[in-house]
């Protein structure tokens, strides 16, 4: 505990130095670092799903930074400092958790999650979404809002019913398109598609973002190597026919 304890006020008599000394360190605001902070989360998960533990740990120093960083800003307008910011989480994690530090039983994860939920009501929120970011990505939003309403008991009962659901929704979708409809009832139908998937994809345990994001990393993968491939041969894909850009592309499936 102690070693841990000198690491993080090293880091904190680091940041007290480079806000003192260092001229882009001291112009730095909230504003300024937020744009930062959220390009350094995604570089995380970049390393956590390409499960790169050396990376993952260089990222995770990279965010910590951040979060003192904020403290320090907050702590020169005198409206919070560090200290304030640690005690505040533990606050919350204990009086979230009265199953661990109080006389609440719990008989599994979905428990918890209930509870959580319940708390942060009488806690002053006036609906479960209040925790949603607006600025969360569609996907990541989706989720969120489901997980969250799952929390108080909206949900369906079994991943059966979803999956009529998901059905439903696609006949829909196909109606809308088959008829011409107005674009922007095909667009809403294709969002209705799009939860409804979301939700089952919940129900069998699967992340839809990252599910997504591997289908984004594999398929640049294969779409790189038909580039390069292709050039070897003294081909350019502008000038390809399907079929010959599926050869490459089975290429790089099997390869796989």
């Amino acid at each position: 505990m102690e070693e841990k304890l000198k690491a993080f006020e090293r880091l904190l008599t680091i940041m007290d130095e480079l806000r003192e000394k260092c001229p882009w360190d001291k112009k730095q605001t909230l504003e300024t670092l937020r744009h930062l902070t959220i390009e350094e989360t995604y570089e995380l998960s970049d390393a956590i799903l390409k499960k790169d533990m050396e990376e993952i740990k260089k990222e995770i120093g990279d965010l910590m930074l951040h979060m003192v960083f904020y403290a320090k800003i907050g702590s020169e307008t005198n409206d919070f400092d560090i200290t304030d910011v640690l005690n505040g989480i533990c606050d919350k994690l204990i009086h979230r958790h009265p199953h661990i530090y109080g006389d609440v039983v719990v008989e599994n994860e979905e428990q918890v999650k209930q509870n959580w939920e319940q708390l942060k009501l009488k806690e002053g929120k006036k609906s479960v979404l209040e925790g949603v970011p607006q600025s969360l990505p569609a996907l990541v939003k989706a989720s969120r809002i489901q997980e969250k309403a799952r929390g108080v008991g909206f949900d369906w009962d079994n991943r059966e019913q979803v999956w009529e659901k998901v059905n439903e929704e696609l006949a829909e979708f196909k109606t809308e398109v088959d008829s011409n409809a107005p674009h922007e009832k095909v667009e809403a139908e294709f969002g209705d598609l799009l939860f409804s998937m979301i939700n089952y994809a919940r129900f069998i345990n699967i992340n839809p973002e990252d599910a997504l994001e591997r289908t984004n990393i594999k398929f640049i993968r294969r779409f790189q190597f038909l580039e390069t491939e292709s050039a070897k041969d003294g081909k350019q894909i502008k000038d390809m026919t399907l079929t010959e850009m599926d050869t490459y592309w089975n290429r790089a499936k099997e390869m796989e």
